[in-house]
């Protein structure tokens, strides 16, 4: 499932100097990671969350404006339902590994919105959305718990954030192939832009991205454990996404998202390490 994240501001450096360049990048990269407590990882954190997390409620509140939220409705519960529990076990996580303030600025919101489209998503700060044509794949409280898990982790793990922070220097790194050769004929100025491209777009962005996907299913698979919902109900539900897919997706390597093969192994590996930690908060499955 594809998650909504924030357009990054364009950087304009036509006329900015390669040293320039150069020592902007090394400056930004060495002043602007942090560590996620759920991944372990340091990432890059390029735009702060203080100006994240406004412009993504503004942009949420946008959105239920302009499309019809389904309230009131035994659907509508369970999300609201299945999602605070998922919240819960996240704050159980964080309160019991030192991070009790790591969710002081989120502002969690729940909605289910009328739409075909098989999809969820959360953005910056808590505020997530599923649409209702998830719920016949869904079937279940578990298969909600698994595509809310999911959705939430993006959020957790700040990955709107570091997507955000990738693209601006995709853009830097752009300016600085332009200025290489910016004395060069108008078709060699074509050729290296279009090979940067290629490379950063199937060698950086689009692994990237299918790296954050596994990052959710893992945090998700453990978050949905520690709500009590049994892990290997993530298997059956992806199962069923195949299945609904009808094979019809691009090749791994030409898409944001691992294929669904990857998907499910990974998960089936993950079950027990998900088991594990949600013993630790007393939740054990037969």
């Amino acid at each position: 499932m594809e998650p909504r994240f924030i357009k990054f501001v364009s950087i304009k450096s036509k006329t900015m100097k390669k040293s320039n360049l150069i020592y902007v990048l090394v400056t930004m990269l060495f002043l602007s990671c942090s560590t996620n407590p759920f991944t372990g990882k340091n990432t890059l954190a390029l735009v702060p969350n203080s100006e994240i997390l406004p412009s993504a409620f503004a942009q949420y509140g946008t959105f239920l404006k302009e499309n019809k939220v389904i309230a009131g409705t035994t659907d509508a519960i369970k999300v609201t339902t299945v999602g605070t529990k998922i919240k819960n076990a996240a704050e159980k996580w964080l309160n019991a590994n030192g991070y009790k303030d790591y969710l002081k600025d989120y502002q969690w919101d729940y909605k289910l919105v009328e739409s075909k489209e098989v999809n969820a998503w959360c953005m910056p700060g808590g505020k997530i959305v599923v649409y209702s044509g998830i719920l016949p794949i869904t079937k279940d409280d578990a298969g909600l718990a698994t595509v809310l898990g999911h959705e939430v982790s993006h959020a957790l793990a700040n990955h709107g954030q570091q997507r955000m922070s990738a693209g601006m220097l995709q853009q830097l790194g752009a300016a600085g192939v332009g200025a290489a050769v910016g004395t060069k004929t108008e078709q060699t100025k074509q050729i290296a832009m279009t090979a940067y491209g290629a490379v950063t777009q199937y060698g950086g962005m689009l692994p990237f991205s299918r790296s954050h996907e596994s990052e959710a299913d893992k945090i998700g698979l453990t978050l949905m454990a520690i709500a009590g919902y049994n892990p290997e109900q993530a298997v059956v539900f992806w199962t069923r996404m195949s299945a609904a897919s009808g094979g019809n997706k691009p090749a791994e390597f030409m898409s944001t998202h691992p294929s669904d093969e990857t998907r499910i192994a990974n998960l089936k590996k993950l079950i027990p390490v998900a088991k594990a930690e949600a013993l630790k908060f007393g939740v054990t499955f037969k």
